[in-house]
């Protein structure tokens, strides 16, 4: 029961933030310190996210060389430009070759 406490609080606090980014003045919204964060933080949380998915395993740290070589490729394949399709594709691929290659 706990559990759905804590999931209907986050459901509250998410829609509260949601909320008061729609009450917030416009000349809050449009000061150059607040448009730069507003930029920075999904860059900041999917870099995160992309780093834990890659190098932890059941709550610890560990490395996983085909993960390794996925992030690689997509990496690789942003540094070409490509599109947000084929960088998803070519992590896929190279991950699967690895996973498939070093067993």
């Amino acid at each position: 029961m706990a559990l759905w406490w804590a999931i209907a609080a986050v459901c509250a606090g998410c829609y509260a933030l949601k909320l008061a980014g729609l009450a917030a003045p416009r000349r809050v919204l449009e000061h150059p310190r607040v448009r730069r964060f507003a930029e920075l933080v999904p860059v900041a949380l999917l870099a995160a996210l992309i780093a834990v998915q890659t190098f932890t395993a059941q709550g610890g740290l560990s490395f996983d060389p085909a993960r390794a070589a996925g992030l690689g490729a997509a990496v690789v394949a942003l540094l070409l430009r490509a599109p947000f399709l084929v960088v998803l594709a070519s992590a896929a691929m190279v991950t699967a070759l690895a996973r498939m290659l070093l067993g």
